[in-house]
């Protein structure tokens, strides 16, 4: 069985193309815990791009675990997601490269309120951007856009069990989510 046609995988190809910006602003801002709080247009747009298709991909991940839920803001996915995907709080992804370790939902497997700071710096930066520019900085883009990595792969998750989804290049899921596959081509993601 081979990759699926990418026309099946539009939030998939999306994040690869997120990605790829990533990796081309990585030329110009060292991935470093030193310059996280580097912030710029570039990262405003992609922690833009990278927290809409997150909550494009989190709303459908909440239509299938529960399609009565009318879940449409992040307090109402993670009551959702962390009860349909409890792994997901502890989802470490990793950018080898840098030496950089992420655990973007980290957030979902606390009790009351609590959301990703990355995603409260998203919507500060969409509705308020010209008091909340700051918070278009290194460290919420890095976890924006490994929150849109995880959320993706569950979304695809058959795909994505059976090593069928195209390799990111920056990013990779933790040890723990991941098997080499046998053919040596594309990760078999343990979901």
């Amino acid at each position: 069985m081979g990759i699926q046609s990418s026309i099946t995988q539009p939030h998939w190809n999306y994040f690869l193309a997120i990605e790829r910006d990533m990796d081309v602003l990585s030329r110009y801002v060292e991935f470093d815990a030193k310059n996280f709080n580097c912030f710029s247009i570039e990262i405003a747009r992609v922690m833009l791009a990278a927290g809409a298709e997150s909550d494009v991909v989190c709303k459908q991940l909440c239509h299938v675990a529960n399609p009565g839920a009318a879940a449409d803001n992040i307090h109402k996915y993670k009551k959702v997601i962390a009860a349909s995907i409890p792994k997901i709080a502890s989802f470490q992804i990793d950018i080898p490269r840098f030496g950089l370790s992420l655990h973007p939902w980290e957030e979902l497997g606390t009790l009351g309120n609590s959301v990703p700071l990355w995603w409260t710096a998203y919507n500060k930066i969409k509705h308020n951007r010209d008091s909340h520019y700051c918070q278009a900085n290194l460290k919420n883009a890095l976890n924006a856009v490994a929150g849109l990595f995880v959320v993706a792969l569950y979304h695809y998750k058959n795909e994505a069990e059976a090593g069928q989804l195209l390799v990111p290049q920056l990013f990779q899921a933790g040890m723990a989510h991941v098997r080499p596959d046998r053919r040596g081509m594309y990760p078999i993601y343990c979901l």
